[in-house]
């Protein structure tokens, strides 16, 4: 009971600061599957439900931005520093763009140093 009320309240506290909102996978990966093979074929290879992946990715970008957020609010940290910061987030969106071809919407993309974050 204690862990449901705990999702619960991250849940709401995730939506309240705009995420954790329902991010839809784009329809032609719906049901789909992501095989990783490794390069010895003796070796076996493993299958996620790209559902299961998709909510990884979107938790991920979730949480930067969580981050990102908690460190503009900090009033104790210099100009320098959340700049410093908020230039490693933005490069590690970029790092994460490959994964845009998931999202259904292109406003929920990961965006680098080349444009806006939305």
């Amino acid at each position: 009971m204690e862990l449901e009320a705990l999702r619960e309240l991250l849940r709401e506290e995730l939506q309240g600061a705009g995420l954790g909102e329902a991010v839809p996978l784009g329809r032609r990966w719906q049901g789909g599957t992501l095989v990783l093979r490794p390069a010895d074929p003796a070796l076996q290879a493993k299958e996620i439900p790209i559902d299961s992946f998709f909510r990884k990715v979107v938790s991920l970008r979730d949480r930067l931005r969580v981050i990102e957020q908690k460190v503009n609010a900090q009033a104790e940290l210099g100009d320098v520093v959340k700049l410093e910061v908020q230039q490693a987030i933005t490069r590690a969106y970029g790092s994460l763009t490959s994964f845009n071809v998931l999202f259904a919407d292109s406003g929920d993309h990961f965006v680098g140093s080349g444009g806006a974050q939305g």
